[in-house]
């Protein structure tokens, strides 16, 4: 599994960027990962695509976007992207908005990266990283405190607890909702429950056909609405790096 670092190139990281709007930030950080050959200009239509289908869904975080589409045809290998921006922009999110920091994600499959997904939702749901990457004054030093934190390891595919079983829903199922699955599992962790209930990342469409094996649904209110009534409960989180947030809401749900 590959980590940050090996999926973010130098080249691919532009800091205090100007533009108008979502749509330009989007098409910068999609630029970025056309300049390091990652992707094809159909990629970055395609990102902006989503959003425009399913709402702000990809701002997990106060102040942060997570763009990414589904692997196509335009993504030649796994890679990612770094935009920080002069001035924060609106993206239509009732809660995280504005956003200051766009990341993209371009993969070929999905699951090599989620290694990187899980050690940058980290470095993002900690404060000290976190100001330390808004302070940053080059490229260089953005790779460095990515690579500062310890390396995650990836649990593997399609394990199964003895207990029950979450998923945690974007609309790709291979962007977002592995943020949330990483910052669920910490808390689960720390509850000493992760031998019994199990978490799975996965898109809007397979989770509808998952959910008569799931205990409940962890997503956004964009993706929420989208799924409608699945049988089981969903949960609504706003920002998904945060166990805080996390941890309070299984806590409603298992009455903990």
């Amino acid at each position: 599994m590959a980590a940050i670092t090996d999926l973010l190139d130098l080249d691919a990281v532009a800091l205090d960027v100007r533009v108008a709007d979502w749509r330009e930030a989007i098409t910068a950080a999609g630029g970025l990962l056309e300049r390091t050959g990652v992707a094809d200009p159909d990629y970055t239509r395609s990102m902006i695509d989503s959003v425009d289908d399913k709402g702000p869904y990809i701002v997990i975080a106060p102040g942060f976007a997570f763009a990414h589409a589904r692997p196509s045809a335009a993504v030649h290998r796994t890679g990612m992207s770094w935009l920080r921006l002069a001035s924060p922009v609106p993206f239509g999110h009732a809660t995280n908005d504005p956003v200051s920091l766009v990341v993209a994600l371009a993969a070929t499959d999905a699951s090599a990266h989620t290694t990187a997904m899980a050690d940058l939702a980290k470095a993002l749901g900690d404060p000290a990283r976190k100001a330390a990457l808004d302070s940053a004054g080059t490229p260089a030093e953005i790779l460095e405190i990515l690579g500062a934190g310890p390396a995650t390891t990836a649990p593997a595919s399609g394990t199964r607890a003895s207990g029950g079983h979450i998923l945690t829903v974007c609309g790709n199922g291979l962007g977002t909702s592995l943020f949330l699955k990483n910052t669920l599992e910490q808390v689960l962790g720390t509850w000493g429950w992760s031998p019994y209930l199990t978490v799975e990342a996965t898109d809007t469409i397979s989770a509808k056909g998952k959910a008569k094996d799931a205990d409940l649904i962890l997503t956004s209110d964009e993706i929420a609405k989208t799924l409608g009534d699945v049988g089981i409960p969903v949960i609504v989180i706003e920002n998904f790096t945060s166990t805080k947030e996390v941890d309070a809401a299984m806590r409603s749900a298992y009455d903990v």
